[in-house]
Formats: C-alpha cells, sequence, structure tokens
C-alpha cells in the first residue's frame, strides 16, 4: 500500500475513536434531555468530550495509541490492545455481577444485571470454543 494510503487510513482510525466518544455522549446528552434530566446529560457529554480530547492529543504524541490505532498492528500492540480489552471486560463482569448480587440482597430482581452478566458469560463461552478452534 502506498504511504500517502496508509497515512490516511491510520489518520482516519485515530479519528475514529475520538468521534465515536462524541457522538456517544451527543447520544446521551439527547437520552438525557428527553429523559428530564439535562444536568446529566451535560454531565456525562462532558466526560466523553474530555476523554474524546485525551484521544485526540495522544494520537498526536503518543506512539502506543499510534500503535493500537494502526491498520496492521504489530505483534507488542495487538497484545497491548488485547489485554486492554481482557481488563475492560473483567471490570464490566465485576462490576454488573456486583449491582446484580447487590439488587438480590435488596430484595430486587436485578434484572437489568442479570441480563449484562448472562450476556457476558455466555459470550465468554462462545469466545473459547471459536478460538479453541483456531489455534
Amino acid at each position: 500500500m502506498p504511504m500517502k494510503a496508509q497515512q490516511r487510513t491510520g489518520n482516519a482510525a485515530r479519528r475514529s475513536v475520538p468521534g465515536l466518544f462524541l457522538a456517544v455522549g451527543v447520544a446521551c446528552l439527547v437520552a438525557a434531555t428527553v429523559g428530564g434530566n439535562l444536568a446529566l446529560g451535560l454531565v456525562t457529554f462532558g466526560i466523553l468530550a474530555v476523554c474524546s480530547l485525551a484521544l485526540v492529543l495522544l494520537g498526536r504524541r503518543s506512539e502506543t495509541y499510534q500503535g493500537l490505532t494502526a491498520k496492521a498492528p504489530d505483534e507488542r500492540f495487538a497484545r497491548i490492545g488485547g489485554w486492554a480489552w481482557a481488563g475492560t471486560g473483567i471490570v464490566l463482569t465485576v462490576g454488573n455481577l456486583s449491582a446484580f448480587i447487590g439488587e438480590l440482597a435488596s430484595g430486587r430482581s436485578g434484572d437489568p444485571y442479570f441480563w449484562f452478566v448472562a450476556t457476558a458469560a455466555i459470550t465468554y463461552i462462545t469466545f473459547v470454543a471459536l478460538l479453541s478452534r483456531r489455534t
């Protein structure tokens, strides 16, 4: 691939992640406003906008961020990205599991958290089964 095309692809990837943060921030702002909680929507949008700005600034200076958002990251960056996603999944699963248990202890059904935990468990088993066939 010509150097210019590689550079455009890398720049697009580096812009798409902060763009996603901003888009989610706008969606949260609109949803919170419709739900009657403008203040929460503004705070959520503000946090996601700051995260987006941080990623834009990282994209200019950080070799790690540039490597993670490359079209074909090398082995080191692929491993870093994989561990980062695994860590994120663990934190989200433990958080949802804790919320589910807390809801049950409070005498409620824990309904939304149950579905997050169940989806995480099914996804984990599915990925283990699929990935064990590939390797």
